[in-house]
């Protein structure tokens, strides 16, 4: 794959990280799944810990978007523990999906997600304090739902949403697996 994560297909790649929010409570960890292609969050899951079913819980929401599939994804992210776990690789395999890690020293392998990271910070995260891990999960669930993957604009899809360049891709060229 030549570490290309945007092939121009949907769901040829999925990519995933893990970020941490502070809190009044604490750390709030958030792992997200995108398409490479679309950009969009197809499966994100949020809790006090970062482990291995946090990443499971994540992927297996955006297998569940997708409509069981599509088998044989690249499913790709850092070498964190979390993500070369045996729990991990059983879920993948029960889910026919191919599993990628970055190369080690080599923070462009997963830079698509840290600019993910980046914007949902810059742009939200950082401008209000959260006082409770509930109300930090409640409005990043919105942010990411409502405004990132349907109204934020990416100059790389020619100024549309993740949705809507989606919605053109399923109607301009066959795709392996219809967006949900």
């Amino acid at each position: 794959m030549a570490r290309k994560w945007d092939t121009g297909t949907l769901d040829a790649v999925w990519i995933s990280d893990i970020t941490y929010l502070r809190t009044g409570e604490g750390w709030l960890y958030l792992c997200a799944v995108r398409d490479g292609c679309s950009r969009r969050v197809i499966g994100w899951a949020m809790d006090s810990t970062q482990t291995a079913s946090l990443v499971e819980r994540a992927l297996r929401m955006a297998h569940i978007l997708r409509g069981g599939g599509p088998e044989g994804v690249v499913f790709h992210a850092d070498r964190g523990t979390q993500f070369t776990s045996t729990q991990l690789n059983d879920v993948c395999a029960g889910l026919g999906i191919r599993q990628s890690v970055g190369r080690t020293g080599v923070c462009w392998d997963n830079a698509m997600q840290e600019s993910f990271w980046s914007t949902l910070k810059t742009e939200f995260y950082d401008r209000r304090r959260w006082a409770t891990r509930h109300e930090a999960i409640r409005a990043t669930g919105r942010w990411i739902e409502e405004f990132y993957n349907r109204a934020r604009l990416h100059s790389a899809l020619g100024y549309t949403a993740p949705v809507e360049h989606e919605r053109f891709l399923t109607t301009t060229k066959p795709q392996p697996a219809q967006a949900a």
